[in-house]
């Protein structure tokens, strides 16, 4: 009789091989998602014996994701998002934010991974109003990216670039020139948003180079002035750089000083 592993692998598309964990499903199962198999949890669950806080980092992203589309709609008046590092749907993505507020935004979501693509087609359905599309391309490809985000949204219009927890993917040498090209495609008034783990905890370093040397693509942590140096050029949003729940917490959340390794921001081109 064939176990649950081999009934997830026998479910999985063809080109997707379960026996390699890939980041995407990893943090889908620290938010307590389904969208995962065996090689992937048991990483997860080795990160999180090192670093027991790591689900906890993962709400901290997906808070912030969450607040930062409701200012780029609400305050900043942003219709469009081109959200690169797509990860596993859960709730609250960017789409479901951004079309609440305002039903007409268009979204176009960009991952690497054929099993992201195949569950975003199948269960991040938009706004009649508004667009949702999916591309399957790469960061490390600008490029590729730009080319293909003109099929749905306009450039001539602001954009929010959307980098979640995607930049610890590229090497210290690609990361500002990808970002820097991302961005030069962009209108004035245009906004870049974005959150990424840094090494500021050394349990979470630990965990983390730990995983890298147990997954195919690693997952660097860089200092969080490091970080904050991709902004470079661009006018910062209050409250600037910080740590993911102190960025314009909600009111439940406000005076809840919460430790996180990850740091996040959104600045507006000029």
């Amino acid at each position: 009789m064939a176990d649950d592993t081999d009934d997830e692998a026998a479910s999985a598309p063809p080109s997707v091989d379960t026996t390699v964990p890939h980041s995407a499903r990893v943090w889908n199962y620290w938010l307590g998602g389904k969208d995962n198999y065996a090689a992937d949890r048991e990483v997860a669950e080795q990160y999180r014996a090192v670093f027991p806080e790591i689900s906890d980092q993962a709400r901290h992203g997906r808070g912030f994701i969450k607040r930062s589309v409701t200012y780029l709609v609400g305050e900043a008046g942003i219709r469009q998002f081109l959200d690169i590092g797509t990860g596993m749907p859960t709730a609250e993505n960017t789409h479901e934010v951004a079309q609440h507020h305002a039903p007409e935004s268009a979204i176009v979501y960009v991952d690497n991974d054929p099993l992201v693509l195949a569950h975003a087609n199948a269960l991040l359905v938009g706004t009649p109003e508004g667009r949702t599309d999916y591309l399957h391309a790469d960061l490390r490809e600008p490029e590729d990216v730009i080319a293909k985000a003109h099929k749905t949204l306009d450039f001539d219009r602001p954009i929010a670039l959307m980098l979640m927890g995607v930049l610890g993917h590229i090497g210290d040498d690609d990361v500002h020139p990808v970002v820097s090209r991302l961005v030069s495609a962009l209108p004035p008034g245009s906004y870049l948003a974005l959150y990424d783990g840094t090494d500021s905890d050394p349990r979470g370093s630990e965990a983390q180079e730990q995983y890298n040397r147990n997954a195919p693509l690693p997952y660097w942590l860089r200092s969080p002035e490091w970080v904050a140096s991709v902004f470079g050029g661009l006018e910062m949003v209050a409250p600037g750089f910080v740590p993911c729940p102190q960025w314009r917490p909600e009111a439940a959340e406000v005076g809840a000083a919460q430790p996180s390794m990850t740091r996040c921001g959104v600045a507006r081109k000029l």
